[in-house]
């Protein structure tokens, strides 16, 4: 991944700034997760299945709340990301609540050169997908990590949401992928969007398909593709409530997916 150093190092410096600012924004609900409240949505809680004592990979953890709330529920967890704040942050949050999980800092494409060992669940989700130019490689190192008969699942943000501008209200980008990645100027994070951070974002985008034919190609068998009518996060502008940790946009409520979710198996 060598021709994409300058955009992998671009990023990792956005995130680098933006984890402090997440860890104090009411977005993530530090205090009550810290408390035992768990970080998983509707979504991947009825869809991942029974973690309990399964050796589980999380790529792209970020600082590690999705890991320890698996970590939570039994998984022997292990997560990787590029940043190094958010690794920090991680080993520091699992400290503060008394929950073992092991915390590896590195970019997803170096999994395999980093992290022995092939695992019973290879999970990720919301926000992933933008950042990897090689979707190929990234199901190769998917396939790689898992045992026979492990599991992989993505529940992710639906490539349909990206083709929109930034108030998400007309179409701006293709939906179909292209090797020249989409460079944005950014100030703020989702999170808290009046923040006094400014960085640059690369994004490549990826249809549907190329996510599962991603999978296929390196011998994983779809068990399920989901699409779903909503948001689990209060992420974008211009959302309003419609249940328990759910969102539409006010002027595409029932029309759009937001996200999808995918499960699949190693032969």
């Amino acid at each position: 991944m060598k021709r994409f150093e300058k955009q992998f190092a671009a990023n990792r410096d956005g995130w680098n700034l933006r984890t402090p600012v997440h860890l104090r924004s009411g977005f993530y609900e530090i205090e009550e997760f810290a408390r035992g409240a768990t970080s998983l949505r509707c979504v991947e809680l009825a869809e991942l299945g029974d973690v309990a004592g399964k050796r589980l990979l999380h790529l792209m953890c970020h600082f590690g709340q999705d890991t320890l709330s698996l970590a939570r529920m039994g998984a022997q967890a292990t997560g990787i990301d590029f940043s190094e704040a958010a690794i920090e942050a991680a080993r520091g949050l699992s400290r503060r609540i008394g929950v073992p999980a092991e915390f590896i800092c590195g970019n997803v494409y170096d999994t395999r050169k980093i992290i022995k060992g092939t695992f019973d669940i290879v999970y990720t989700s919301y926000g992933v997908v933008g950042w990897l130019p090689d979707l190929k490689e990234w199901g190769r190192i998917i396939a790689a990590a898992l045992r026979p008969g492990g599991v992989f699942y993505i529940a992710e943000f639906h490539p349909f949401v990206w083709t929109l501008d930034g108030k998400f209200e007309k179409f701006q980008y293709s939906y179909f992928h292209s090797d020249t990645p989409l460079e944005f100027d950014m100030q703020g994070t989702y999170a808290d969007r009046g923040a006094d951070i400014r960085y640059k974002d690369f994004n490549w985008i990826h249809s549907l398909g190329d996510v599962v034919n991603a999978l296929i190609a390196n011998g994983l068998e779809i068990e399920f593709l989901h699409e779903f009518p909503f948001t689990v996060y209060d992420c974008f502008p211009n959302l309003e409530s419609i249940g328990d940790h759910q969102w539409q946009f006010r002027h595409l409520q029932g029309t759009i997916p937001y996200l999808f979710s995918i499960r699949a198996r190693k032969k």
